[in-house]
């Protein structure tokens, strides 16, 4: 069956969409834990993040660096930050994460409320910076 991102990818389940290649999508996380959490997602589903083949796993690492640059750019956090739980969906990914003070908790499910209006704000700046 499925997975969310792969249902994602295919179109069936909107999202916010930050950035897109042949090989990946990058969107915000519905369950953010700050402004701008984003998800970068390889389109192959492989459940565990460290079992993708090298090549996936470097481009995706690639990918993941351009949009934290975007989002260092278009959000002006104190730094990108990056979590790879894995847990949550079983399809491959990777968080990044907008840190706006020092101290600021960086863990799943300490969400911040986003309105809607405001994902599709943050997703246009953070879009509008990636430079594929």
């Amino acid at each position: 069956m499925a997975t969310i991102f792969t249902k994602i990818i295919e179109g069936e389940i909107p999202c916010h969409k930050v950035a897109e290649t042949d090989e990946h999508i990058a969107f915000l996380d519905i369950n953010p834990i700050a402004e701008g959490h984003t998800l970068v997602v390889p389109k192959q589903e492989i459940n565990y993040f460290f079992d993708l083949p090298e090549e996936l796993l470097h481009s995706t690492m690639d990918l993941s660096r351009k949009i934290a640059k975007a989002i260092d750019e278009a959000l002006n956090p104190l730094r990108t930050g990056v979590i790879v739980q894995g847990l949550e969906v079983p399809h491959a990914h990777l968080h990044l994460v907008p840190l706006y003070k020092e101290r600021q908790v960086m863990a799943l499910g300490h969400n911040v409320e986003v309105s809607e209006d405001r994902m599709e704000e943050l997703a246009q700046k953070i879009s509008a910076k990636v430079q594929l």
